[in-house]
């Protein structure tokens, strides 16, 4: 995916994802490798550095959690209001 497809995948300007990219680059979490000579001609291909990796995985646990502890609240909310649908039946 390019820079402007993302940016415009994420409705933010382009100039707001090259500074998270070169932000990305200079915390050594992203590596740019220049594939010009290539015959496919991908331009530039950002690839996750093993720092990178490891951010990428603890950021993936931390919004997991997140979400399950989000599924188990609205679930614990829709027992309770189960319950009280219940209870004003009786």
């Amino acid at each position: 995916m390019s820079q402007r497809s993302l940016a415009r995948e994420l409705n933010i300007s382009l100039g707001s994802i090259n500074f998270c990219f070169r932000a990305l680059i200079e915390k050594g979490l992203v590596k740019v490798q220049n594939f010009s000579n290539s015959k496919h001609k991908l331009g530039y291909v950002y690839l996750l550095t093993p720092s990178g990796i490891t951010e990428k995985s603890q950021l993936t646990a931390a919004f997991l959690k997140r979400k399950v502890g989000e599924y188990e609240a609205l679930k614990a909310e829709i027992d309770q209001l189960k319950a009280e649908l219940s209870d004003d039946q009786c």
